[in-house]
């Protein structure tokens, strides 16, 4: 038996995104079942994972429906203590736990302003004084995290929870170009480079654009590789 994961559109879906990564970048078996947002499909789709009203959600393998990708990954924690999925070092462990909350409650500059598009890149974006505000939050939270890194690429050194959930914080750093700095560009570079995140946005590719994101301004090819 293995678990249960539905997620909306690939290339929009940041919290879908989220679901998945903690699984495909833990090996985790899954069976992973796919809806579309702004579709009348969507609520007959959400009622196997009742009471769930969005996505992403999980279902355990003996019965039960975990709601939210936060509630998802501390459920994963828990039941794959062997997977690493928070870093070893306890105040590392602290971090990432405080990070992981934050990026789920904060941030809505940034995520109001630039919504996560995997399809294209857009040009000459203007940023807000909030969003400006948000970005330099998220470099000192990146800075500490790299701090107390082990050895590896990710936040921590190995990748962890904290990774998955910053992970469409990179694409949209990426997708619209937003200024950080160049201790940062690295660790933006090799999430949108990482093989697995190649992975989820190839899928999403194959489903038609959604024009409920689309926005006014020039727009350019996805700068990370296909």
């Amino acid at each position: 038996m293995t678990y249960d994961l539905l997620i909306g559109d690939r290339s929009y879906s940041s919290w879908s995104l989220r679901g998945w990564l903690l699984f495909a970048k833990f090996n985790v078996d899954v069976t992973v079942h796919d809806t579309r947002f702004y579709i009348p499909q969507f609520q007959e789709d959400l009622k196997p994972f009742t009471p769930a009203r969005t996505v992403p959600v999980m279902r355990l393998p003996e019965g039960g429906v975990v709601m939210d990708s936060l509630g998802m990954a501390e459920t994963l924690a828990e039941r794959h203590p062997d997977k690493g999925y928070w870093p070893e070092n306890t105040e590392a462990r602290a971090l990432a736990r405080g990070m992981v909350a934050e990026m789920h409650s904060g941030y809505g500059a940034l995520r109001s302003a630039c919504p996560m598009n995997l399809r294209q890149s857009f040009l000459d974006f203007p940023v807000s004084e909030e969003v400006a505000a948000d970005l330099a939050r998220i470099e000192q939270l990146w800075a500490a995290a790299r701090n107390l890194a082990t050895d590896g690429p990710w936040l921590f050194g190995q990748y962890s929870i904290a990774d998955a959930f910053f992970a469409p914080v990179a694409a949209r750093m990426a997708g619209y170009g937003l200024p950080i700095s160049e201790a940062s560009k690295p660790y933006v570079v090799e999430t949108i480079s990482d093989p697995v995140f190649l992975e989820w946005r190839r899928r999403g590719l194959q489903d038609a654009p959604q024009s409920n994101y689309d926005l006014p301004y020039a727009a350019g090819k996805w700068p990370g590789p296909d």
